[in-house]
């Protein structure tokens, strides 16, 4: 080991994915969020913070 952290966030789905779009469902789904309230450590990475700002008002943002 060299010491160094892996920069990752972690992701949480905090609203109900009932009701919601084919796109907003798949963009879940490319997360690995399936659950209310099921949580993924996810690589901080231009794509990955893409797909959570389109879920911005379903899902909470840590630094993991």
């Amino acid at each position: 080991m060299t010491g160094k952290a892996k920069k990752g966030i972690k992701v949480t789905l905090e609203r109900s994915k009932n009701h919601r779009d084919k796109d907003t469902l798949a963009t879940l789904a490319t997360l690995g969020l399936k659950k209310l309230n099921s949580s993924r450590v996810l690589p901080d990475n231009p794509a990955v913070r893409g797909a959570v700002a389109k879920l911005a008002h379903m899902v909470a943002v840590e630094e993991a």
